[in-house]
C-alpha cells in the first residue's frame, strides 16, 4: 500500500533503525554520572547534538532536545514571553502557524497577553510587509513557519526575519516540515523541529535558542538539557534521530529534485482527469514533496477511506470531522474550499508507479464519492428545495433551504440552482453549517462567480451569491 501522508509523520529511515538498535546497548545509562556507562551515554548525546546543530545552523549548545515537537514549540514560545515580559506581553504569529502554536497563543493570551494574527493570501503566504507592520514597541515575541504543514507553501523567513531584527523582536521558526530538506534562512531566534517528520523516531522534538536572545524557562526545571527539558533524555530516540536527520540531508537536493517532478505531475494531471477541481498552495515557492488539492461536491472524510480502501494513505489539509464539524483554520485563512481536501506528501523512495497508480485510482475514486451524495451533472439537477422568494422578481431571485445540512451539500444545492437565475440574478443559500462560510465564498471564486456576502437570518446565515457567468 503506498504511504503518501509523509507531512504527519514520515516512515522510519533504515539509517534511525540502525542507530537507534544501537544505541540500545550502549545508551541506557544516565549521562550525568562519571562512571563508564554513563560517560558512553553523554558520549552519543553529546554527537547526536553536534549533528543535530549542524544540520540547523547553531551552535551545539543553543539546542536541546524535547520529548516532542509540540513541546520544543511551547516550550520556545512560553520562554521566550518570560525573558521579555519588561518588553511587554504582545505575541504576533501567522494565521496559518502550526496548532501547537496557535494553543501556545491562545494560553498566552488568556493569560492576559495580546495576540496579532498576520493574515495570508490565498496561496497561503504572508506578506513580508504586513508582517512587519504588525510589530510593535511592545512585541515580545514574533512566530513564524517555514513551509506550511497543509498546502506547503514557503513563507519568506528571511524578510521577516529582517523585519524583525530591526525591531528588535525574537523570531521563532517552526521548522518542522521544512528542516529535512535543508538549512533555515539565518537570523532566526529560536528554531523547533520533530523528527518523526524526517523519518526519525517519535517523541524527540528540537528547541535550539540563538546566544543572546532573553529566555525564561516556566515551570519546574532540573539539571537536563540546560534546565529547558526536565526528564531523563532518551538518548536512543535521540541518537537515532539525529542520525536520520544527517543521512536525510546528505540526500536532499537528490531527492528534492526527483519527488519535485512527481509532484508537478500530480499538479498538472489532477485537473485534467477531475473536473471541479482546485490545486492549492503556492505553484513555485513549495515544499518539494508536498501537494494539495480540493475537490467540488465531495465529502472529504468519504473521499479519504476510498482512497484508503484503493490502497492509497493520503491526509486532509482539513481538519473536518463528523463529530467537530470545524474547518481547518489554515483553508479557511487561505479562502480555499475546505470540503473534499486532500492532501498529498511523498516520503522518501516514492516511486513514478506509486504516483502513476494515484492518479489511475482518483478519477474513478471521486465520482463515485460524488454520486454517495446523488451529484451527477449539477447543471441537470435542478430538485434542490427551492423556497419562494420574496423578491417581485422571482425569476431572478431564488433562496435555497440548505438548514440542518453539512457541507458540501449547500453547495451542491447552490451549484443546481445558480443557472435557474438570469445573468445579475441572486441565489441565497440559508445555512447553519460553520463550513459554508468557508466553502460558498471559495465555490464562487472556483465557478467564477459573486459572492455577495452573508447575512443574518431566523436560523444559521443567508449566504448570497449573484451570477457573473
Amino acid at each position: 500500500m503506498p504511504y503518501l501522508d509523509a507531512a504527519s509523520s514520515a516512515p522510519l529511515h533504515p539509517v534511525a533503525r540502525q542507530a537507534l538498535l544501537a544505541a540500545l546497548d550502549e545508551g541506557w545509562a544516565d549521562p550525568a554520572r562519571p562512571y563508564r556507562e554513563g560517560r558512553r551515554a553523554r558520549l552519543l548525546l553529546d554527537s547526536a547534538r553536534q549533528a543535530a546543530a549542524e544540520a540547523v545552523g547553531c551552535r551545539p549548545d543553543e539546542l536541546i532536545f524535547t520529548p516532542s515537537g509540540t513541546l520544543a514549540v511551547h516550550s520556545g514560545i512560553s520562554g521566550a514571553l518570560a525573558g521579555r515580559r519588561r518588553v511587554g506581553r504582545h505575541l504576533v504569529v501567522s494565521a496559518v502557524e502550526h496548532s501547537s502554536v496557535l494553543h501556545a497563543a491562545a494560553a498566552h493570551e488568556a493569560e492576559g497577553g495580546e495576540i496579532t494574527e498576520v493574515a495570508v493570501d490565498r496561496s497561503g503566504a504572508v506578506d513580508a510587509s504586513a508582517y512587519a507592520r504588525a510589530l510593535r514597541e511592545d512585541t515580545a515575541l514574533a512566530c513564524l513557519q517555514s513551509a506550511n504543514h497543509e498546502v506547503g507553501t514557503e513563507q519568506p523567513v528571511d524578510q521577516v526575519a529582517e523585519a524583525c531584527r530591526a525591531a528588535g523582536v525574537p523570531l521563532l521558526v517552526d521548522a518542522a516540515q521544512s528542516l529535512p530538506w535543508g538549512p533555515v534562512p539565518e537570523n532566526w531566534s529560536l528554531l523547533t523541529a520533530s523528527a518523526h517528520k524526517w523519518g526519525g523516531p517519535p517523541g524527540v522534538g528540537l528547541l535550539a535558542v540563538r546566544k543572546g536572545v532573553r529566555f525564561a524557562v516556566r515551570g519546574a526545571v532540573d539539571e537536563r538539557e540546560s534546565g529547558r527539558a526536565p526528564g531523563f533524555e532518551n538518548i536512543p530516540a535521540i541518537v537515532a534521530a539525529a542520525a536520520s536527520l544527517r543521512a536525510v540531508r546528505a540526500g536532499a537536493a537528490a531527492e528534492a529534485a526527483r519527488l519535485r517532478a512527481l509532484v508537478e505531475r500530480i499538479r498538472a494531471r489532477v485537473p485534467e482527469l477531475v473536473p471541479d477541481v482546485e490545486v492549492v498552495g503556492d505553484p513555485v515557492r513549495r515544499l518539494p514533496h508536498l501537494v494539495t488539492f480540493s475537490c467540488l461536491y465531495v465529502d472529504g472524510e468519504t473521499l479519504l477511506h476510498a482512497l484508503d480502501r484503493a490502497g492509497f494513505s493520503v491526509s486532509s489539509g482539513s481538519s473536518c470531522t463528523s463529530s467537530t464539524l470545524t474547518p481547518s483554520h489554515v483553508l479557511r485563512a487561505m479562502g480555499v474550499l475546505s470540503e473534499g481536501n486532500v492532501r498529498v506528501s511523498l516520503p522518501v523512495g516514492t516511486t513514478e508507479e506509486d504516483v502513476d497508480r494515484f492518479l489511475e485510482v482518483l478519477p474513478r475514486v471521486v465520482s463515485e464519492a460524488r454520486e454517495t451524495l446523488g451529484v451527477q451533472k449539477v447543471r441537470e439537477r435542478p430538485e434542490a428545495p427551492v423556497a419562494p422568494s420574496s423578491s417581485p422578481a422571482a425569476s431572478a431571485s431564488l433562496v435555497v433551504d440548505a438548514l440542518g445540512k453539512r457541507c458540501p451539500i449547500p453547495v451542491i444545492e447552490l451549484a443546481k440552482v445558480i443557472g435557474d437565475v438570469p445573468l445579475g440574478g441572486t441565489v441565497t443559500v440559508l445555512s447553519d453549517d460553520e463550513a459554508a462560510r468557508l466553502d460558498i465564498p471559495a465555490w464562487c471564486a472556483m465557478r467564477e462567480q459573486e459572492y455577495v456576502g452573508e447575512e443574518p437570518a431566523d436560523r444559521g446565515s443567508a449566504h448570497v451569491v449573484r451570477r457573473l457567468t
